[in-house]
């Protein structure tokens, strides 16, 4: 008997090292729990094996107390595995501190008991024909199992409380682990009631540290997990159809059932009704994946099959499976993302890249066809805005849109560009100018507000097979407005041959245009301004050019370009500060004339006008009053108010402001009003276009006597004859500017003429 238990003990403490190894080298957080506890079981058999193997008392002292501790470093790793397996979420337990407290009395008094004899005792007894030590316990030997067992009580209540609120298939690995401790417990406490010297308990706390092992490393609750996947796969919204190796169904999750219209007891009719509902539902690729589309229109449905084959460990068919999934919501949204991405939101019309992507994709497809690019642009769209509101200026923009759509055919590419600019690809032989002049002169936009002729002009340029930049194209047909804007007699321009030259030239200047006004090639021609007495007092500064190979250059051959490039700011602070240099020369002079100095509104996109032309004054030390400011109308266009404070910092700092070209277009009176300006520059083309000299005399007269009631200088600008000279000075305008006292002239040839010494 001593043999055999001695041998199967030692075989437990085997296998508690086996598991210790493993726990340890299993990589996951609890093993080193479930090492530690198979650890401590090894004190407690070996203290036996001892006990059982051992013939003299000393020898079974020690393994009594190698037992006793052993079984108090169970305990105490135990508690700590049952509160790290039984962690949730919801629930992250520790250690109580309490537990600690009891146990290490109870070493200390396992200690103490060498020398007191306290907690117990051993005596000889006869079993089975041999001797054997068997234990006197006393009040420490008491302490000691009141200890223990409210200690594993409380071990089993954890468990039992962590099973209750677990599902059911979580719940096992808790609840078998509970019977265990329970089991090994009421087996020792067996023992304890027995007169047998050999504690066969001992085997329970080895299948405790085996199965602690098992269940925390490598318990898998199969058969509860496969109701749950079939659970799982049942309510999937996928439809999951399983196949036999002779292609006959015999399984579908309710889906499937629901999508064929079979149920449960005769889906093998579920193959006919996927035929029928799909044609081949099976894959036709090396992906096992097909697309297939079931009706049509809005009522189209989009499926995804994917057919997988089941395989054995062998590697033969078990069989395949397939599954099916109704992608159309995000078919549809796909759709939504698409269009939203190619098509502008307000219009409707494709986006400007999608345009893009188009035209380039039909130029390179399509070369046998010949094609225009138009560029549809509105003119002056931000005037409808501020006048009609925001609201109409958007149902203008969609009344355009909806007319491109109905009156262009499908060979046609169109989409909106930028703001209110729309973009056309077109067959040439769809192309009619005629009928497209007639609808542009009587365009139309009209609500239950407003009326209004919207003012649309088409550049054209011929589309070139296999150029790629199509954005170059449409530059090329907005040029055509732009370079030709003062010329279009109807509302279309085309690029041409002419365009094309007059571009290189524009290049060919803007490029030298550092160089010129270096060499003081740009510089400024001086026209006289006189007084009501025809007395010079003073002079506008306009730029020419004495290009050294082109000759002398008027400003319309550059101005126009460099306005729309924006290097005028470079001609106007070159003009700003040789003004300021010739009034410095005229102050030493001791004349008193001022020069007005032109203000581009694209001026103020790229430099800070106010700081440059303050700062020009104050290099030449002139006063602020000789160079005098002179704007447009088309100044005050965007940004008025911010615009009007500008003018007044201007008036503040003593500046003289001028507005230029009264008259030549969209002048108000309500502007005249709210301007702050000083001179009220005239245009004499005003007056030409009023047939009936009277009338235009009236108004010259009212504008002129205007003028004088706000406080305001009149200029008029333009004046040809002495016939005009007298009669303006009769109405009341105090200052002139014309041909009739002469052209701009270099700067010396007018210091002769105004009679300014050297």
């Amino acid at each position: 008997m001593r043999s055999v238990f001695s041998f199967i003990f030692t075989v437990v403490i085997i296998a508690q090292l086996v598991c210790v190894y493993r726990a340890r080298h299993s990589g996951k957080p609890i093993g080193r729990y479930v090492a530690a506890l198979n650890s401590a079981i090894i004190p407690p058999l070996l203290g036996n094996l001892i006990i059982i193997g051992s013939h003299q008392k000393i020898l079974s002292l020690i393994g009594s107390y190698i037992y006793f501790l052993g079984v108090d470093l169970v305990v105490l790793t135990l508690t700590r595995f049952t509160v790290e397996y039984c962690k949730t979420r919801n629930n992250s337990m520790s250690t109580p501190r309490l537990v600690y407290i009891p146990l290490a009395v109870d070493v200390i008094q396992f200690m103490l008991n060498p020398f007191t004899g306290h907690a117990f005792d051993l005596k000889a007894v006869d079993y089975e024909g041999a001797v054997y030590w068997k234990l006197e316990p006393y009040i420490g030997q008491t302490y000691h199992r009141l200890v223990a067992y409210s200690i594993v009580v409380g071990v089993v209540v954890i468990f039992l409380k962590t099973a209750s609120g677990m599902p059911k298939i979580y719940r096992e690995r808790y609840t078998a682990l509970s019977y265990v401790v329970i089991f090994v417990g009421l087996w020792q406490g067996l023992y304890l009631m027995s007169d047998s010297p050999i504690d066969r308990s001992m085997l329970g706390y080895g299948a405790l540290g085996i199965l602690i092992y098992f269940f925390s490393l490598h318990y898998r609750p199969y058969r509860l997990l496969d109701r749950m996947l079939s659970r799982i796969v049942s309510g999937m919204n996928e439809s999951l159809f399983i196949f036999d190796p002779a292609g006959k169904c015999i399984w579908a999750n309710d889906a499937g059932l629901e999508l064929t219209g079979v149920d449960e007891d005769n889906v093998e009719k579920a193959v006919p009704a996927l035929m029928e509902l799909f044609r081949n539902p099976g894959s036709e690729n090396d992906t096992g994946c097909v697309q297939r589309i079931v009706g049509n229109g809005d009522d189209a449905h989009y499926y995804t099959l994917e057919e997988n084959k089941a395989l054995d460990e062998k590697r033969k068919s078990l069989g395949t499976y397939l599954r099916i999934s109704d992608v159309t919501e995000e078919q549809n949204r796909m759709k939504r993302e698409m269009y939203a991405a190619t098509h502008d939101p307000m219009t409707g019309l494709y986006t400007r890249e999608y345009l893009f992507t188009c035209i380039s994709e039909r130029l390179e497809n399509d070369t046998d066809t010949e094609y225009l690019i138009m560029y549809v642009d509105v003119k002056n769209f931000n005037v409808v805005n501020d006048i009609f509101g925001v609201e109409f200026g958007d149902q203008a923009m969609k009344h355009i849109a909806s007319w491109i759509q109905n009156n262009l055919s499908r060979r046609c590419i169109y989409g909106r560009l930028i703001g209110a600019a729309f973009g056309v690809c077109m067959p040439r032989e769809e192309w009619k100018p005629e009928y497209i002049e007639e609808i542009l002169t009587n365009f139309m936009i009209h609500n239950y507000k407003a009326e209004y002729h919207i003012l649309i002009n088409v550049g054209v340029c011929e589309a070139e097979h296999g150029e790629n930049n199509i954005s170059l194209l449409f530059d090329r047909a907005l040029l055509a407005l732009t370079v030709t804007s003062d010329d279009i007699r109807g509302h279309i321009a085309f690029y041409d041959a002419a365009i094309r030259e007059k571009l290189l030239m524009e290049q060919k200047l803007s490029s030298q245009l550092g160089e010129a006004i270096e060499n003081m090639q740009v510089c400024p021609y001086l026209q006289p301004i006189a007084d009501e007495n025809g007395k010079i007092v003073g002079a506008e500064a306009l730029a020419r050019w004495e290009h050294p190979e082109l000759g002398f250059l008027p400003p319309c051959s550059f101005i126009p370009a460099f306005e729309r490039n924006g290097l005028i700011a470079e001609v106007d602070q070159h003009m700003w500060r040789s003004a300021c240099s010739i009034l410095s020369r005229w102050k030493k002079a001791g004349s008193d004339l001022f020069i007005s100095v032109n203000i581009s509104p694209k001026d103020f996109y790229y430099i800070d006008v106010y700081e440059k032309i303050t700062s020009f004054v104050n290099e030449f030390g002139i006063e602020p009053e000789k160079l005098r400011i002179e704007i447009t109308e088309s100044f005050m266009i965007n940004d008025a108010e911010k615009r009007m404070a500008m003018l007044e910092k201007f008036r503040e700092s003593g500046f003289i402001v001028e507005m230029d070209d009264f008259g030549s277009g969209y002048s108000s009176l309500n502007m005249l009003k709210d301007m702050p300006v000083d001179v009220l520059k005239i245009d004499m083309k005003f007056l030409d276009r009023d047939k009936t000299s009277e009338k235009a005399k009236i108004i010259v007269h009212n504008v002129i006597s205007l003028t004088k009631d706000l406080g305001i200088v009149a200029l008029t600008e333009g004046v040809e004859t002495r016939a005009q000279f007298s009669t303006l000075s009769d109405m009341g305008c105090m200052l002139f500017q014309g041909y009739y006292f002469s052209k701009p002239m270099p700067v010396k040839e007018f210091e002769k003429f105004a009679g300014i010494a050297d």
